[in-house]
């Protein structure tokens, strides 16, 4: 058991240190400096893959309500969905799985030693993938109706998010404390 607290406890503070090094580094563009900050999670410059892919699932959201909303503007909501006028978003749709494909992987690796915030995470990311599916116009739906119901997620994704950070607080808390009182006890 305290080697197990003691290795929770390892893989948590050596996290931030190897933060992002999964995601593709910034690249200069015509001779133009790269992006300060990196495009998948763009609020998170030090952090864990858990808080990379905490930001992504909000940011890359956002990214996909932004292009949908750009087609409804062009086509109108009843045209949006015809022929190929929807491509600018199912390309985003599959753009931005892939983008968040990585974070998530190493998000879920470094949650394996706690089953709790796994399983949050894996609940996160289907809650995710169902809101961009649901992105799309539905017949007979208002304006005012489509926006609620796409903006309603933001405040889901909130309090998923605010869980995952809340069980991961407890996990380090747990696993600190058997790990301090080894310590001592070795003094």
């Amino acid at each position: 058991m305290r080697l197990h607290a003691l290795v929770v406890l390892l893989a948590t503070l050596s996290a931030p240190v190897a933060a992002q090094h999964y995601l593709a580094k910034p690249q200069g563009i015509g001779g133009n400096p790269g992006p300060a900050h990196n495009y998948v999670c763009p609020n998170v410059e030090r952090g864990s893959a858990l808080d990379c892919y905490l930001d992504a699932v909000r940011h890359l959201y956002r990214m996909c309500k932004h292009v949908k909303s750009i087609e409804i503007i062009e086509f109108g909501y009843e045209r949006s969905e015809d022929g190929t006028n929807a491509a600018k978003s199912q390309y985003c749709l599959d753009k931005q799985k892939g983008n968040i494909a990585t974070p998530y992987q190493t998000a879920l690796k470094e949650a394996r030693l706690s089953k709790p915030i796994a399983d949050r995470l894996r609940a996160l990311h289907d809650y995710w993938l169902a809101s961009l599916a649901a992105l799309k116009w539905r017949s007979g739906e208002s304006d005012e109706q489509y926006q609620l119901r796409t903006t309603s997620v933001f405040p889901s994704l909130e309090d998923q998010i605010s869980a995952i950070r809340a069980t991961n607080a407890e996990a380090r808390a747990s696993a600190a404390a058997p790990a301090a009182a080894s310590a001592k006890a070795k003094r």
